[in-house]
């Protein structure tokens, strides 16, 4: 508009004077400062634009480009477009209502080029509204719209399923936007014509070509995974030949893929009617009725970033995902297949994930031969005091199931000791092997000296894997449950009823093949000895057999990248945290299922259970 150029003939006056007289009620005195104009206008005046008709016409022009006529947008009140298209350009100006009066935010013209000239008038007002909302698009995405419109057609054209491909491919791009066209007549549409009728010599022309600045037609950038916008006329290059080549070769230049003939040829032409062709795309009509744009394999990635990991698509499962890619306006063959590829390699959703039984490691159990070979030891407490005493210090043998349990005021190496030279070693001999997790009342200086004098083998569970030493935890959990019946109120006086509950514990079989550990513990009959061998060997495979069945088995090798499940924030929960820690890069695989990780960042060697 501040580029307006005088008008030359009465016909542009008229044109001028329809546009600035719809604002006249913003305009002070407007009859007065259009005289000079409106004389133009009289039969059998000679056509003479003054210098005073020249005052008119900029102090006017002004005025329509200044407030109260132009006003900024109201994001809460609904949008309106008034646009005509006349035979050489387009206008459309964006306004809103407020107190029942239309002001004006935006003005826009452009011309068309010679084969746009040539369009039906139908196809020129849809063009119309197809440039006003390009051009206003960040202004009326998410928003109400109303169109005015001298082309009563138009609001029938958009719910027409037959139309030419052209117009199918403008009405793809409106459906974005929430749009209501009204009618309205030429003479009350006088803005939008006069903007139709402008020539703008420097002005280019409406380039129709709009599926690469539509959001339903988005590049997908390969190179940043995510959606963008690129200028009309790049193309995103490819050395793979997409999948949808034969129908686009078949419907753009009728070429008919290979084998054409026979049942190949009926499916090809029944399937082939659901797509349609609109350079430089291809467009599928899908079973809700909306047509949306195929897409090679080069670009499915770039996609599947955008709806699934970016920073609006909030990392849904694969049906939304999905969901939102049909949003969008795209589709391929196996959307499906490659959505839950996709989502399996995101690393922020493997690190929302939880342990199951599926994902653990498969069963290693530990099988003895000689009674009291092999001791597992752990503490129990801190309990309510009693008599000086807090914690309980269990020991168990592997074969028999022999519990021996003291209980210490405190939970250090000193009461460790005490357990082995008072009471293990004097009564029992001395084992092969002790089992411990790796508190610091078992791994010291003072325990590691004692054992190896006496020429033991120190085994340590990994840490928060108690699996590993899964007897004595089973004892302690027995040994608790008689002491919660047995003790009083209090609950103060639980270690003078410890011994009781070491021979309650003692004397009942655990199964009915079994002989009860006093018996395994102080005979040496090899006949009971074999039968607990033979009967732990069945139990434990057929446990390890009942739990290895439903597992997923994963094999792991040096240099692999894994995470590491953090099972602390079981006890210690952090809202918003996750559980995995890494990656970390495995460094060595080790038997019974331990690897050593390689911490890249603080370059040091940690060894885990894979379990």
């Amino acid at each position: 508009m501040t580029n307006l150029q005088p008008p030359k003939t009465v016909k542009d006056i008229r044109s001028f004077l329809g546009h600035a007289g719809f604002y006249r009620r913003f305009i002070k005195d407007f009859s007065q400062i259009a005289r000079p104009l409106t004389r133009l206008l009289c039969k059998d005046i000679n056509f003479e634009f003054t210098e005073e008709c020249h005052k008119a016409f900029t102090k006017i022009k002004d005025a329509l480009v200044s407030a109260p006529v132009v006003q900024p947008p109201n994001w809460e009140l609904p949008f309106e477009i008034m646009c005509d298209a006349s035979d050489y350009a387009v206008g459309a100006v964006l306004g809103q209502r407020k107190d029942k009066k239309l002001h004006v935010i935006y003005y826009a013209s452009r011309t068309l080029d010679e084969a746009q000239c040539k369009y039906a008038t139908t196809e020129k007002e849809l063009l119309a509204i197809v440039f006003a909302f390009e051009k206003f698009r960040s202004y009326l995405v998410g928003s109400k719209v109303i169109v005015h419109s001298d082309h009563a057609a138009l609001r029938y054209l958009l719910s027409k399923k037959d139309a030419k491909p052209r117009l199918l491919r403008w009405i793809l791009l409106l459906q974005e936007f929430d749009l209501e066209i009204k009618d309205r007549r030429g003479a009350d549409n006088g803005v939008a014509d006069h903007l139709s009728r402008m020539r703008v010599e420097e002005n280019l022309p409406l380039d129709d070509r709009l599926p690469e600045e539509s959001v339903y037609a988005a590049e997908a950038s390969n190179k940043h995974g995510q959606l963008g916008h690129h200028r009309p006329g790049t193309k995103i290059s490819s050395s793979n030949t997409p999948w949808f080549r034969h129908i686009a070769n078949f419907l753009a230049a009728e070429y008919p893929p290979p084998n054409f003939f026979g049942y190949r040829k009926k499916k090809f032409l029944r399937d082939v009617r659901r797509y349609y062709w609109d350079e430089p795309y291809l467009y599928k009509k899908c079973s809700d009725g909306m047509f949306r744009r195929c897409i090679p394999e080069e670009e499915v990635e770039g996609i599947l970033f955008a709806c699934h990991s970016s920073s609006y698509a909030g990392h849904f499962a694969t049906y939304k995902t999905v969901s939102k890619v049909l949003q969008a306006g795209f589709w391929w063959p196996t959307m499906f297949k490659d959505a839950h590829a996709f989502i399996s390699r995101c690393d922020a959703c493997q690190r929302m994930g939880n342990i199951s039984k599926r994902n653990e490691m498969p069963q290693n159990f530990i099988l003895e031969v000689e009674v009291f070979d092999v001791w597992g030891i752990d503490f129990m407490g801190p309990f309510p005091t009693s008599f000086g005493d807090q914690y309980i210090l269990v020991a168990v043998d592997y074969v028999s199931k022999w519990v021996e349990a003291i209980a210490s005021p405190t939970n250090d190496a000193q009461v460790v000791i005490k357990m082995f030279k008072s009471i293990i070693f004097p009564r029992f001999g001395v084992p092969r092997i002790v089992i411990s997790d790796g508190g610091s009342h078992f791994i010291n200086r003072i325990f590691a000296n004692l054992l190896k004098k006496h020429g033991v083998t120190h085994k340590v569970a990994s840490p928060y894997h108690p699996q590993t030493s899964g007897q004595v935890e089973i004892s302690n959990r027995e040994l608790k449950s008689i002491l919660q019946k047995t003790t009083g109120k209090t609950r103060k006086d639980w270690s003078a009823k410890l011994d009781d509950a070491l021979w309650a514990y003692a004397l009942p079989s655990k199964h009915h093949l079994v002989p009860p550990p006093f018996i395994l513990s102080m005979v040496k009959h090899v006949i009971y000895l074999h039968l607990a061998y033979e009967n732990s060997k069945i139990y434990k495979e057929r446990t390890k057999a009942f739990h290895d069945r439903k597992i997923i088995p994963k094999n792991f090798a040096p240099n692999d990248q894994v995470l590491l499940f953090n099972s602390r924030l079981k006890l210690f929960p952090g809202k918003l945290r996750s559980r995995w820690s890494g990656p970390f890069r495995i460094k060595e695989v080790r038997p019974y299922g331990a690897v050593v990780l390689w911490d890249q960042w603080e370059e040091t060697l940690q060894s885990m259970d894979k379990g």
